[in-house]
């Protein structure tokens, strides 16, 4: 079997055989096959797709090219979720500790931030203290104990997927929705957990931008972790304006607290009953969507999930008194806020582009070696739709050096738009695929 044959097989759109999807991903990882080469054959598939099968087969093959978690050993039915990756995207620390507070373990590995979306474990890190880091057996052993455990993704997991992607960062073939699905569903089939919840970001702000492709996406990621025999289902959800009001590590921690004390933004709120409704669903405990809905305002609510979160952060030897004086979160040198030139109503919040003005402000990493300030981001004070006076306060930069602080606001400026035309609410959810 030779490389480029089946190079020349796909670009002339052929399927290729699970055995030759074996060949490709062995040789790259032991280094057989040059990058020259597997940058022709990303290539070819970016332009050529892959069927749900080759798909599937490539999904295996990168999921078992490392270590594979094995949680049988943690009782009751256990939960995942990942997001697409967004703008102000604290879903997962609120949502983990709202299920695991309700007794489903939650054994969730996540990611760091790359290129303009946030990752979980930068935001858990701005929490003084808080480990991300753990062996296997103690992050088994935690969930087991407490039901709960958010770590940072093992280098031996899944090392076919981090040599791939990698290559695809740099050969302009991230945006390839078959690459894409197997890149996701590999790492949550090495993960071990019975159910998968999918979040799908889908506007300016998210890799995908249109809602065709979002739920071409989220089929082929639904029926591929089908294909696996895993509960799972994918929520499309709306990324043209940033989730919630706060973008950046420290400030997305305190919003995240807010909602577990049973207040936080509307938009925030709405999209983690929907991703608890359909856990519950897919556990099979609640058919009744509105006794599932309850049962999760409750626990938001009474102060359950919050102290499911407290567990957490103790557990991972973070500062629990955060949860209540947040000035160890929000120690940024300056705090400058910005106020509305005119009168009328907010028509846009450019997701990406407020995104990009946090990265300036040092919050983000181009590539994954970059250190990054866990205290700076801004915190919105408008969503599109409100009305919005002369002289009142759009945005609070919070920054560390002033020379950052004024490229921010120069990016922000173009970020936002006020005119006389009031538009109506963006929608959180758009879809829900099963």
């Amino acid at each position: 079997m030779r490389m480029v044959d089946i190079i020349i097989k796909k670009r002339n759109g052929e399927a290729l055989s699970e055995e030759e999807i074996s060949f490709i991903v062995d040789g790259y990882v032991k280094g057989d096959i040059p990058d020259y080469q597997m940058s022709a054959l990303l290539m070819a598939i970016y332009f050529r797709g892959m069927n749900l099968e080759e798909t599937i087969n490539l999904t295996r093959k990168m999921a078992y090219s490392g270590k594979v978690l094995d949680l049988s050993g943690i009782p009751g039915i256990k939960v995942d979720k990942h997001s697409t990756g967004g703008v102000g995207d604290k879903t997962t620390l609120v949502f983990a500790p709202l299920i695991a507070s309700m007794g489903y373990p939650v054994a969730k590995m996540s990611g760091r931030s790359l290129g303009h979306t946030g990752g979980t474990i930068d935001k858990l890190e701005s929490i003084p203290g808080f480990k991300t880091s753990m062996k296997d057996e103690e992050f088994i052993k935690q969930v087991k104990e407490i039901g709960i455990a958010i770590v940072g993704q093992t280098e031996d997991l899944v090392p076919a997927d981090k040599k791939i992607y990698a290559l695809r960062d740099v050969t302009g073939t991230v945006d390839s929705i078959p690459l894409i699905a197997s890149s996701v569903m590999s790492k949550k089939i090495a993960s071990g957990s019975d159910v998968i919840i999918l979040d799908v970001k889908v506007g300016k702000g998210a890799f995908i931008k249109d809602i065709n492709s979002a739920r071409e996406l989220a089929k082929i990621m639904v029926g591929i972790g089908k294909g696996f025999g895993k509960r799972i289902v994918a929520v499309l959800s709306q990324m043209d304006q940033p989730l919630g009001f706060a973008v950046g590590n420290s400030l997305e921690i305190v919003e995240a607290i807010e909602t577990l004390k049973g207040g936080g933004p509307k938009d925030l709120k709405e999209l983690i009953v929907t991703l608890g409704v359909e856990t519950l669903k897919l556990i099979g405990d609640y058919k009744n969507e509105d006794e599932a809905k309850d049962k999760i305002l409750e626990h938001l609510n009474s102060g359950k999930a919050l102290l499911k979160f407290r567990e957490m952060v103790k557990a991972q030897g973070g500062d629990v008194k955060i949860i209540d004086d947040y000035s160890p979160l929000l120690n940024a040198k300056v705090q400058k806020e910005i106020y509305s030139l005119e009168g009328g109503y907010v028509e846009d919040i450019d997701a990406h582009k407020v995104a990009l003005s946090v990265m300036a402000l040092g919050a983000g990493r181009d590539k994954k070696e970059d250190k990054i300030d866990l205290s700076v981001g801004i915190r919105l004070y408008k969503k599109v739709g409100d009305k919005i006076e002369k002289n009142e306060p759009i945005v609070t930069f919070y920054a560390n050096e002033v020379e950052r602080l004024k490229k921010a606001q120069e990016i922000f400026k173009e970020a936002i738009k006020i005119g006389n035309k009031k538009k109506d609410p963006l929608p959180i959810v758009l879809d829900i695929i099963s």
